[in-house]
C-alpha cells in the first residue's frame, strides 16, 4: 500500500500546533454548550447526556462509514464527545453524588483501562494506525472517556483544590508546556505524550469554559453560555477551514 492510499484510510488528523489550538477551543465549547443545555435550557444533566450521547454515537458511526478523512466531520465528532463528557461528568459527580474526587479517580481508571484494552486488542494505540472500524471504536471510546475525565478533573482542581478557574487553567497550561518540552528535548514515546496532552487539554478547556460563563460571585465572567458557545463554534469552523487539514501519517 503506498503512502497516499495509507493516509486515505487514516481518519484522524496530523498532530500540529493547529490541531491543539482547535482541540482546546473544542473542549471549551463542550463546557459552555453542555452547561447551556443542562443549566440554561433547564434540561438537566441526565436528559442532556442522553441527547449529546445520541449525537456523539451518530457522529462516530458517520466517521466509521467515511472512506477518507473529513476535517469537519472529525471535529464535529470531537465537539460531540466533549459536550457529552461535560454533562456525563456533571451527572456522575453532582447528581449521583460521587463528587469531583471520586469522579476523577473513577474516570482516570476508565481511561487507563480503555487504553490498555485497545493495546491488548490491536497491539497499538497510535493514532496513525486508526485505519479499521475496530481501531476507530477504541479511539472514540477513549476520547469520550478522556473528555468526561477532563470535566471532573477541571472541577476538582478549580473547586475542591481551591485554585479557582484562572489558577486551574494556569496549572493545566503549565503541564502542557512540560509535555511540549518533553516532546522537544527527549525521546519519550510520542504516543504516550499525545495521550497525556489530549487528556490535559480537556480540563484546561473545562476551566476556561467555566471561567467564561460562571457567575461573578463564583469567580467567573458570567458571559452568556449561548454567546460564548456561538463564538467558540465560529472560531473552530474558521480555523478548520483556514488551517491545513490532512490525515495522520505513519511518521507524524
Amino acid at each position: 500500500m503506498n503512502r497516499v492510499q495509507e493516509e486515505a484510510i487514516v481518519k484522524a488528523p496530523a498532530i500540529t500546533l493547529g490541531f491543539w489550538i482547535i482541540k482546546i477551543l473544542a473542549t471549551t465549547l463542550g463546557e459552555t454548550a453542555g452547561d447551556a443545555a443542562s443549566m440554561s435550557m433547564g434540561l438537566g444533566y441526565l436528559a442532556s447526556t442522553g441527547i449529546f450521547m445520541a449525537l456523539f454515537v451518530a457522529a462516530v458511526l458517520l466517521q466509521i462509514r467515511a472512506r477518507t478523512f473529513h476535517p469537519l466531520l472529525y471535529w464535529t465528532t470531537i465537539i460531540a464527545s466533549t459536550t457529552v463528557g461535560t454533562t456525563l461528568a456533571d451527572y456522575a459527580t453532582r447528581s449521583i453524588g460521587i463528587g469531583y474526587t471520586g469522579g476523577s479517580t473513577l474516570l482516570l481508571a476508565l481511561v487507563a483501562a480503555s487504553l490498555l484494552a485497545w493495546h491488548k486488542d490491536l497491539g497499538h494505540i497510535d493514532i496513525a494506525s486508526i485505519d479499521t472500524p475496530k481501531a476507530e471504536f477504541h479511539y472514540w471510546l477513549t476520547i469520550m472517556l478522556s473528555q468526561t475525565l477532563g470535566t471532573a478533573l477541571g472541577d476538582w482542581t478549580a473547586d475542591t483544590a481551591g485554585l479557582g478557574y484562572p489558577g486551574a487553567a494556569a496549572i493545566f497550561a503549565g503541564l502542557l508546556l512540560v509535555l511540549a518540552a518533553f516532546y522537544r528535548f527527549t525521546r519519550v514515546s510520542r504516543t504516550a505524550l499525545f495521550w497525556a496532552a489530549f487528556v490535559l487539554t480537556r480540563p484546561l478547556g473545562a476551566v476556561v469554559g467555566d471561567f467564561l460563563d460562571k457567575p461573578v460571585a463564583q469567580g467567573g465572567l458570567e458571559f452568556s453560555r449561548y454567546a460564548a458557545s456561538a463564538a467558540l463554534l465560529a472560531s473552530i469552523v474558521t480555523l478548520v477551514l483556514a488551517l491545513p487539514q490532512r490525515a495522520a501519517g505513519k511518521n507524524h
